[in-house]
């Protein structure tokens, strides 16, 4: 399912929203995720899962072209864990 997918199912199953108030929902919900995860708090969708930020360390990677190395840095990276619910849903 794409984004713009959600937001006509959230105007379809609600009935009177709009497509454009239902897009603005959803970027707003998805807005305010990253604005948690950037400011280093965690994301958590009871039933559904929970996002965090991991930091991923500095390393030496080849680069397959040349066989040269190169020195990746340290970054941070979205981590999603399921929720078991969503988990067992998929499942069945």
């Amino acid at each position: 399912m794409t984004k713009s997918e959600l937001v006509d199912v959230l105007a379809e199953k609600n009935g009177s929203l709009t497509r454009k108030e239902s897009e603005t929902i959803v970027n707003l919900i998805f807005d305010s995720m990253g604005d948690a995860l950037r400011s280093g708090e965690k994301v958590e969708i009871r039933g559904f899962g929970s996002f965090t930020v991991r930091e991923r360390g500095a390393r030496e990677a080849r680069n397959p072209k040349s066989g040269e190395l190169v020195d990746i840095p340290a970054k941070k990276v979205p981590f999603f864990k399921t929720g078991k619910e969503l988990r067992e849903r998929v499942d069945a």
